[in-house]
């Protein structure tokens, strides 16, 4: 099959379109023809992280497609079933952090930048009806991502007042989308002008220039929750504008891993820091059901055939995009 796998040595340099040999379906699990895969900053780190001595791995967290092949005692689907990927394994119910045995598709199994993948039965969910494939490929690892972080860490309520820093990756697009669908005031940053003219256009309320002063763009107006991932270079900035008694959520760190705070106004404040990352099959259900009763659609950057996968790194790794990129497979 035609696949984009890493092999050798670490980053791009290791990173090859090319044929590898189909994996054997075994008990417990399914097959799935892809017809479409979504890009996200996590394959960027997983050239980084696939030791230069391990076997090709192929990349790619997100895809969607038709289930293939079934292996003995595979009852959740059939073949001819349209499935997304739920890149999320061995991480069920919702539970307060993940279990020990939680692993994500795309390392150390092989991912979805492929014509098929195999993968444990319960991981091919339903295709939601009202998307396109293009959609459906690139909704799981974001969606999900935004959803944990924005209902189960976050507990959004309509009326609230949502800062969203950084807008521009797919799952801060879903946080905007979701957010409103929620009832909240919808606040986004951004270097860049164009992506704040983009983020107003899909419903965001008020839109900062991430260089400029926060404090005087929101006029005096306080944050009930913030959720934060583009790490040190905005964290404190986003902290000061969150009310006492508000929460901030952190899923990401791609500016930097380590912040200083001042804890005396944290603690006099009573505010909240809570971590977050993907979520369980539990809470893809939801989003999807919540997604489904919106109506909502990614937002969709560009789809690339998958033996231009160059060109679509690039773009993720400049931070260019707005929304999601995709693959188009078959």
């Amino acid at each position: 099959m035609k696949a984009v796998y890493h092999k050798g040595p670490k980053g791009m340099e290791g990173l090859t379109y090319g044929d590898l040999d189909q994996a054997q379906v075994k008990a417990g699990e399914v097959r799935v023809k892809l017809k479409t895969a979504g890009l996200n900053h996590r394959d960027l780190f997983v050239l980084t992280r696939h030791g230069e001595e391990d076997p090709a791995l192929v990349v790619g967290s997100d895809g969607a497609g038709i289930v293939e092949e079934t292996g003995e005692g595979v009852t959740n689907v059939q073949k001819g079933d349209e499935v997304i990927i739920n890149p999320g394994i061995n991480w069920k119910h919702n539970t307060d952090a993940p279990p020990p045995e939680f692993d994500i598709v795309g390392l150390p199994g092989h991912g979805t930048f492929a014509e098929s993948i195999v993968l444990p039965a319960d991981n091919a969910v339903k295709k939601p009806d009202h998307l396109s494939w293009e959609e459906s490929g690139v909704l799981a690892l974001a969606g999900l991502t935004a959803y944990r972080a924005l209902f189960t860490r976050g507990q959004i309520k309509e009326g609230m007042n949502v800062l969203i820093p950084g807008i521009g990756s797919g799952v801060a697009t879903f946080l905007l989308q979701f957010a409103k669908a929620a009832g909240a005031t919808v606040y986004v940053t951004s270097r860049s002008e164009e992506k704040r003219r983009k983020a107003l256009e899909i419903g965001a309320d008020y839109a900062i220039d991430s260089e400029g002063d926060w404090e005087e763009a929101v006029n005096g107006t306080k944050m009930d929750l913030v959720i934060e991932c583009v790490g040190a270079a905005t964290f404190n900035k986003s902290l000061k504008q969150l009310r006492k008694g508000g929460t901030i959520v952190t899923f990401g760190a791609s500016a930097g891993d380590e912040v200083t705070i001042n804890l005396r106004d944290f603690f006099y404040g009573q505010q909240n820091l809570l971590g977050s990352t993907m979520g369980s099959a539990e809470e893809l259900d939801e989003m999807i059901a919540f997604i489904e009763k919106h109506q909502i659609h990614p937002v969709m950057d560009q789809v690339y055939e998958l033996a231009d996968y160059k060109a679509a790194f690039e773009r993720i790794e400049k931070a260019e995009q707005l929304g999601k990129i995709g693959f188009s497979i078959s």
